[in-house]
């Protein structure tokens, strides 16, 4: 294990995020073009897609770091049958969901109900799909619709902020079912569907599109919210939310209702739009 995750496990996480989302909240002009100078270099950033290419108009750093793209430099799979890669970014790990656990990465697995807070919310998902699907710095930090679906509830799971970087990935037991994470249910044409935004250190928060800022504040006690009846239906490739730092998102598919795209596995490059998986 490296030093820089054994410090994970003694940092404030909590404390470093606030500080690190008032830095991406400033409108102090040399604080803006430092943090977006620093991390479109390191990174590698490509704003030849952004809408908004110049660097200099962005009011703050959170601004420029959930960035819009222009129109049809990503576009959704055409075949109707696919459901849709939700990120740009890595795929860190997919494939079955079996005995109700989800593949981490090699020794470490962790439970559906774990991830989503409640044991009988991870029914429907035993024997089921999974793919899990880093967001590095440098990506598009918006998080789209795999599949059209209706929101039924969101609950927000209180945890750790550590990273989820592939050394954090690799080493730190359980991650993505510890750290601080706001889960989606959905209900689709195939049955129900979850995506979970999963958060990190230093990220700033989680917004979605029906709620606006969900994390911070970070959380205590698990917080569910009732969608039903409110007809909040989000269609195929759709925005639903967005990571204010990069992260990881998780989709859960039931059993029996599609195959992951070939070629698909651990450390495959994506784009949003591209195929996830197809409908049987």
């Amino acid at each position: 294990m490296s030093l820089t995750t054994k410090l994970t496990y003694v940092l404030p996480h909590r404390l470093l995020s606030s500080v690190a989302r008032r830095l991406a909240y400033s409108d102090h002009p040399a604080t803006r073009r430092w943090l977006i100078d620093t991390v479109t270099r390191k990174f590698g950033v490509d704003l030849g897609e952004a809408l908004q290419s110049d660097p200099a108009a962005y009011p703050t750093f959170n601004a420029f770091f959930t960035r819009a793209l222009k129109p049809g430099v990503r576009t959704p799979d055409p075949d109707p049958r696919a459901l849709l890669m939700p990120a740009d970014g890595r795929v860190s790990q997919c494939g079955p969901i079996e005995g109700g656990r989800i593949f981490q990465a090699k020794g470490q697995s962790f439970t559906a109900a774990e991830l989503l807070g409640e044991a009988e919310a991870a029914t429907p998902y035993t024997e089921g799909l999974f793919a899990t699907v880093y967001l590095s710095p440098k990506d598009y930090h918006r998080v789209h619709m795999p599949w059209t679906g209706t929101l039924l509830r969101t609950v927000h799971v209180p945890g750790r902020l550590f990273s989820v970087g592939p050394a954090a990935v690799q080493h730190v037991p359980r991650l993505f079912a510890r750290n601080e994470r706001l889960v989606c249910h959905f209900d689709t044409s195939f049955g129900p569907m979850a995506v979970v935004m999963v958060g990190a250190l230093l990220v700033s928060g989680v917004e979605t599109v029906w709620s606006g800022e969900e994390i911070p504040a970070y959380g205590n006690t698990i917080t569910p919210k009732e969608y039903r009846g409110e007809d909040i239906t989000l269609e195929r490739f759709e925005e639903m939310a967005r990571f204010n730092y990069g992260s990881t998102v998780i989709v859960l598919l039931p059993p029996g209702v599609a195959e992951l795209a070939g070629g698909l596995g651990a450390e495959s490059p994506v784009k949003l739009g591209e195929r996830l998986a197809t409908l049987l």
